[in-house]
């Protein structure tokens, strides 16, 4: 008896020894497990720390679709207190995969600290914005003199979809935020009967979305992009692949009568389409866009023969109609996306760079000629090859010296490293010497001894307007990024400081002015790319972020929206 309760004790000892060797190993496993989980916890919110508020969302986004389980994401940020993001739910897009692509560049995180001068210039920015807040939300433009939207409209928002890339690159998170639900809540791309611009269309409302899905990682905007660029595909629909220049959303190329109408468009409307719909199709996986928009500019560059265009196409016959020959209005952004789609192949696809040299040697050839007395370069008018230019010059050309920056930047024709910097010159002082510090919307110039460089009397009313143009600021941008000579940011300062006080409206907006000689008299008018494009190329020409849209990394479409170099 006394051996059975000695052996059971010692049963019972060994039974507690092992209970405890293994509660021991337990809790050193679960310890281990729950130091590694934390540990895996810190790394994780340390990752997510560093990106901002909507680069989270996509990121929480893309775990949930992977059901993979993480703690919930705190925000750290400098401008707000600490706050808990919940996830949207997946969008069409980032269910699947195809939309996802590892060649194109992710995201860029939001700037809040800036320069003294960008610190004005998005000051300015608030106070355009905050006409379109006011008096035309929802609407495509405002018109901040009588605080009412302009008509007619295409229905899509185009000044609040033209800008977002513009509020989130200069920080303004809540503006941004407040256009993010715009977007998603009433946006009706489905339901749109309406007639509109291939054109405007594509560079600013499909150029918009796509520039903030890049900037912000938001599939929304992506998804947008893809509905938006399904509706504007039957523009195609063509004998030649060229596009009509007009498409109903709904109806295609058909109205609503059913009747099929195709008209002659410009060189620019038809050659400024391909930057946009190959992004649409790299960034979605879906190559009809690219295939539709290569067509098109496969019978561009036949019919032009890679050099000199002039300005008129007819989408029936794919045949160019001899129209004289410039870098003006009806040709000049042609011009510009034969350069950036060679940048934006990653330089892989050469018919694009080859047709650029043969153009800008055509151009600096036959259309430059000098003023008097002060032998101001410019980029005149002929009607035919050989012809001497005219003495005239359109604000629009002058993002011609900027692309011929671009052009350097990428080590194209140095041998016009001269011309960009004359061009640019002329062009700024198209501003300079009128009394308001703007440029006219036409510039004439003195071909004959006495007078002055500019021609400001006698010409027609409509010459001497002032839009808000962006044209100048963007080739100051270019030629600072391409020298960094600070003459570039003086010069843009005072650009900046003429519509300050000649164009801005005190109780929100800015409008363009029927004369630079005298800006009393307003357009009440606030065209959409004066936030896309002026104030955010002026924003960019004094950033000193060498972060901030690197110009190897990315390429800008002719509404200043940033796309991904594709990367190979």
């Amino acid at each position: 008896m006394e051996l059975f309760r000695r052996r059971k004790s010692s049963i019972v000892l060994l039974a507690l020894a092992l209970t405890g060797i293994v509660l021991l190993l337990y809790h050193t496993h679960s310890k281990v497990v729950v130091e590694a989980e934390a540990e895996e916890q810190r790394e994780y919110l340390a990752i997510i720390n560093q990106l901002n508020r909507n680069q989270q969302k996509s990121l929480k986004m893309r775990l949930l679709e992977k059901s993979i389980k993480k703690p919930e994401i705190v925000v750290v940020q400098d401008r707000t207190p600490q706050e808990t993001v919940s996830a949207p739910a997946p969008s069409v897009a980032a269910q699947n995969s195809r939309y996802v692509h590892s060649s194109m560049k992710l995201g860029l995180a939001l700037k809040t600290q800036h320069t003294s001068n960008q610190t004005a210039i998005v000051e300015a920015i608030k106070h355009a914005w905050s006409a379109y807040t006011k008096y035309a939300w929802g609407a495509d433009e405002v018109k901040p003199v009588s605080m009412t939207s302009f008509t007619p409209s295409y229905g899509l928002g185009m000044t609040l979809i033209d800008c977002l890339d513009t509020l989130w690159l200069v920080g303004l998170q809540d503006e941004f935020d407040e256009a993010r639900e715009w977007v998603a809540n009433s946006l009706d791309i489905e339901g749109n009967t309406k007639r509109v611009s291939l054109f405007e269309t594509n560079i600013r409302v499909l150029g918009g979305l796509l520039g903030a899905y890049h900037l912000s990682l938001d599939n929304l905007f992506l998804d947008k992009a893809v509905e938006l660029a399904r509706h504007l595909l039957p523009a195609f629909d063509t004998p030649s692949g060229v596009p009509s220049p007009i498409v109903n959303l709904k109806y295609g190329l058909k109205t609503s009568s059913g009747q099929r109408g195709i008209r002659p468009l410009s060189v620019a409307e038809a050659g400024t389409l391909q930057l946009e719909f190959r992004d649409v199709s790299k960034a979605s996986g879906d190559s009809s866009f690219q295939t539709a928009c290569d067509k098109d500019m496969n019978v561009l560059l036949e019919q032009g023969r890679g050099s000199m265009m002039p300005s008129m196409i007819n989408p029936s016959s794919g045949r160019l109609h001899a129209t004289g020959f410039s870098v003006g209005a009806g040709i000049d952004s042609y011009y510009e996306y034969l350069l950036k789609q060679w940048i934006q192949s990653g330089k892989t696809e050469s018919k694009f760079v080859t047709a650029y040299t043969s153009s800008v040697k055509d151009i600096a050839s036959h259309l430059v000629g000098h003023s008097l007395p002060s032998n101001l370069a410019f980029i005149g008018r002929a009607n035919t090859r050989g012809t001497f230019p005219s003495g005239w010059m359109d604000h629009l050309s002058c993002f011609y010296p900027g692309m011929l920056a671009l052009g350097l930047m990428n080590g194209l024709h140095p041998e016009q490293r001269p011309l960009a910097s004359d061009l640019t010159q002329t062009c700024y002082t198209a501003y300079s010497k009128t009394p308001s510090g703007l440029a006219p919307e036409i510039f004439h110039f003195n071909m004959q001894e006495g007078g002055d460089d500019f021609v400001m009397r006698g010409v027609q009313s409509t010459d001497l307007s002032n839009i808000l143009r962006p044209e100048t600021v963007e080739s100051l941008f270019y030629q600072y990024r391409l020298t960094k000579d600070s003459r570039y940011r003086d010069w843009g300062w005072k650009i900046f400081q003429a519509f300050e006080k000649h164009t801005r409206i005190e109780t929100g907006g800015y409008s363009g002015v029927f004369s630079v000689l005298n800006t009393n008299k307003k357009q009440d008018k606030m065209e959409s790319f004066f936030i896309s494009e002026t104030l955010k190329y002026l924003f960019l020409l004094f950033s000193d972020d060498p972060d901030v849209l690197k110009l190897d990394e990315w390429v800008l479409n002719t509404e200043a929206h940033p796309f991904p170099v594709w990367k190979l």
